[in-house]
């Protein structure tokens, strides 16, 4: 027998410093080497080591900025990534900086972690602006597989805008598994002197940290320098475990403050405007096969032959770019890093986007204010710190200038890039970020580990002419989300998900492995399409079944698009599918119940409509438990409405499903000796339709008022019962609306609250 057949094949291995550690390692290397010992067991002593994982996160860029995506910056490195490795085509994230980093971080749905809007209390579990403790992070879950873990740049799950947010380190990195960090706690800032830098659970300023004092601080480099300092001290104190590093970068958030030397490459290259470099990028994206030709491209957002100042303009995208390719150098020098220490071959890279192209208008409006001869404010003490997402001037004096026409780049400048370039960013897609349009949800993926895939080609992309080859790498076109990310690195670190952490029950992940599309043969039966997909920010929401998405703005009717046929959701088809809609959106509403997203419009918080203003909202999607007090509760005064409650009723006959108002006007769906009432009432009385049978078990009740003030009551689609009222609600009920009870004065025939002892799925108010 040949005795090479008995030897251990694997990647380059480091003796642990662990004597005993030491000794194992050296048993299980002999152990492989002795004749006879058959060959799966030399396999079976010496298992794989597990993988190094760095997931990069990048900020407000779209679908196309990456070349490997069709972009024209210039980003090498991604694209070499992507050349050895994978490109995800209908990779998703959730369309806002705060809810994709709880989801990414944690493999629940944004709401579920806590983080459903920003980073304000809005009163709604849903919606408390911090990392909850019925999640863990993907570091917390991987420290049972015995990994390391660092991060490096925004965090931004939880409150860092004043000293008392620095004060409460409850969320912080280092609170929440990582054993090292540095970057910032809040969201935007300066790239010159970003806001509540940080390093582990110290708060610093560029111009007091004590162990990093470059010659010219640039935050992207900052966040790179970081992760490659991590790593090397890693492989020098913590060689024998894995390790895993969140790399959050800020590139390309606004404000476009860029480095002049990165700048200057591309001096000139948008003075075609919009038009031509979308169309260009839309080319590229077909050569790549990253896009079906028979799509439709998007409309174009703005017209380059009406644009006032053409040098403001384009010097806002090469701005942009700037920052994208500088991100990309940083990646660079991790890579590097990692081929010096010999880990680059069994380490799993992933990168991705936080929402699409950002079309927010900070600082472009009038007023632009020249830069004097000399700094008129005085400079910012060493450690005062930066809190506000637009500073009032820089560190050493000089006021932040913004308008339209201030050439961005500099540290005294805070300006956006803009809809029309956020419209290129987008290519081929329709909107933005902040909307689940696939514009504001479709992010790059690329994935790179050589010792799962094998080794690709070097070199990232080729351009050949105006179109660019696919030069190496992969497609995956299966759907994925966020949640997935979780699950993966779970799946491939052999860690443990935990039911119990720290006291605190745990939800359960929601996503699944990506691990088998990895390979270039993937198992049968491993697709995304199987599954239901779903998004909320802001009242947007949407859900994706197979190539199927119904996706609405906030209090908007929905939309059907067949992604397969019109990716670009340009041929809406919800008139002529209704019942995909009706089964597509009771989908949405159950997962919206389930996954703490009610009530819709709790983003907004009891503040935003101001004292005594009424919402303006037109769909209320709401849960069991649910209050809203007047100034949030449907503005039903001199309106029609529907009501539409899905519940199950368990042992219960009596109890109220929702109530809205009280004992002067107000309406009530609930049950009462087994039958199921909706009751009406106004300044002239009350009216009742009552269903007509006992209930028991699951049900779906439509309950309506008409403009003529007619009642009916329909159980399962059924026959509906009637009544007649005198007319709609004349007024605004003073007492708000509850779900499961009537938590104020009662509007129908019994004792408040008379709580429904069953259970609600989903409870749903639309407003004619």
């Amino acid at each position: 027998m040949n005795p090479s057949s008995h030897r251990v094949h694997s990647p380059r291995l480091r003796i642990p410093a662990s004597p005993r550690l030491a000794l194992r390692w050296v048993a299980v290397a002999l152990w492989g080497l002795l004749p006879g010992v058959p060959g799966h067991w030399a396999r079976a002593a010496t298992p794989a080591p597990k993988p190094n994982i760095i997931v990069i996160l990048a900020d407000d860029m779209g679908y196309s900025d990456v070349g490997c995506y069709g972009g024209e910056i210039e980003t090498p490195h991604l694209d070499g990534l992507a050349a050895g490795g994978v490109r995800f085509t209908q990779f998703y994230n959730t369309a806002r900086c705060c809810p994709t980093r709880a989801s990414l971080l944690t493999g629940l749905h944004p709401h579920q972690a806590g983080v459903g809007h920003m980073m304000e209390n809005r009163g709604f579990d849903g919606y408390r602006g911090d990392l909850n403790r019925r999640c863990v992070t993907i570091a917390e879950a991987l420290q049972s597989a015995g990994y390391r873990n660092y991060a490096v740049g925004k965090w931004h799950v939880t409150p860092g805008r004043s000293d008392a947010d620095l004060a409460s380190r409850h969320n912080w990195p280092l609170q929440r598994g990582f054993h090292r960090y540095y970057g910032t706690i809040h969201g935007a800032g300066s790239f010159w002197d970003p806001s509540a830098l940080t390093r582990d659970n110290q708060p610093v300023t560029v111009a007091n940290d004590p162990e990093y004092r470059p010659r010219e601080f640039y935050y992207t480099d900052a966040i790179s320098d970081h992760a490659v300092r991590f790593i090397r001290e890693h492989g020098r104190d913590h060689a024998a475990s894995p390790f895993f590093l969140y790399m959050a970068f800020t590139a390309a958030h606004w404000p476009m403050h860029a480095k002049p030397a990165d700048i200057a490459k591309y001096r000139g290259r948008y003075d075609a405007g919009y038009a031509a470099t979308r169309e260009a990028r839309w080319t590229r994206q077909k050569a790549l096969g990253l896009v079906n030709p028979d799509w439709a491209l998007s409309p174009i957002a703005g017209d380059w032959g009406q644009v006032t100042n053409r040098q403001f303009e384009s010097r806002c995208m090469e701005v942009y770019a700037a920052m994208v390719d500088c991100m990309d150098q940083g990646i660079g020098r991790v890579v590097a890093e990692l081929k010096h220490q010999q880990q680059l071959d069994n380490t799993l890279i992933l990168y991705l986007q936080d929402n699409g192209g950002c079309a927010e208008t900070i600082g472009r409006g009038p007023n632009a204010a020249a830069r004097g001869p000399r700094p008129s404010l005085p400079p910012m003490d060493p450690g005062q710190f930066q809190y506000n997402s637009v500073p009032r001037q820089t560190r050493d004096g000089w006021p932040v200038r913004q308008g339209y026409g201030v050439l961005p780049g500099p540290p005294d400048t805070y300006i956006a890039y803009g809809r029309e370039w956020a419209n290129v960013s987008n290519t081929p897609f329709r909107e933005y970020k902040h909307w689940v349009h696939e514009g504001g949800i479709s992010t790059p993926l690329i994935v790179h580990w050589p010792a799962r895939m094998g080794r690709g080609r070097e070199g990232g992309t080729r351009r050949d002419g105006d179109a660019q080859t696919r030069g190496g790498g992969r497609l995956v076109h299966e759907p994925g989300q966020l949640v997935d990310i979780m699950a993966t690195l779970v799946d491939v670190s052999g860690a443990t998900y935990p039911r119990n952490f720290k006291g605190h029950s745990i939800r359960p992940m929601e996503g699944r492995t990506l691990a088998p599309l990895f390979s270039p043969s993937p198992p049968p039966g491993v697709s995304g399409s199987a599954r239901l997909l779903y998004w909320e920010h802001e009242g947007n929401r949407a859900i994706r079944d197979g190539s199927w998405k119904l996706v609405a703005k906030e209090n908007q009717p929905w939309e059907l698009y067949d992604l397969a046929a019109d990716r670009t959701e340009l041929r809406n088809l919800a008139s002529a599918h209704p019942d995909r809609v009706r089964t597509m959106a009771a989908a949405w509403d159950a997962w919206a119940a389930r996954a703490d997203v009610l009530p819709l419009g709790a983003w907004r918080g009891k503040t935003a409509t101001g004292r005594g203003a009424l919402s303006t909202a037109r769909r209320f999607v709401l849960k069991a438990g649910v209050h809203l007090d007047r100034s949030r509760a449907p503005a039903i005064a001199k309106r029609a409405f529907t009501v539409t409650a899905t519940f199950d009723t368990g042992p219960a006959r009596d109890g109220v499903i929702v109530a809205h108002g009280g004992s002067a006007l107000g309406y009530a769906l609930y049950l009462a000796g087994g039958q199921l009432q909706f009751t009406v009432r106004t300044r002239a009385g009350t009216a009742t339709a009552v269903s007509g049978r006992a209930v028991s078990g699951t049900h779906t009740a439509v309950a309506r008022l008409d403009g003529q003030g007619a009642l009916s009551l329909a159980l399962d689609g059924g026959p509906p019962a009637t009544a007649r009222g005198a007319g709609p609600i004349s007024a605004m009920p003073v007492d708000g609306l509850d779900v499961g009870a009537d938590s104020a004065g009662a509007v129908g025939p019994y004792t408040a609250p008379h709580a429904f002892g069953g259970t609600i799925q989903s409870v749903v108010v639309e407003l004619d």
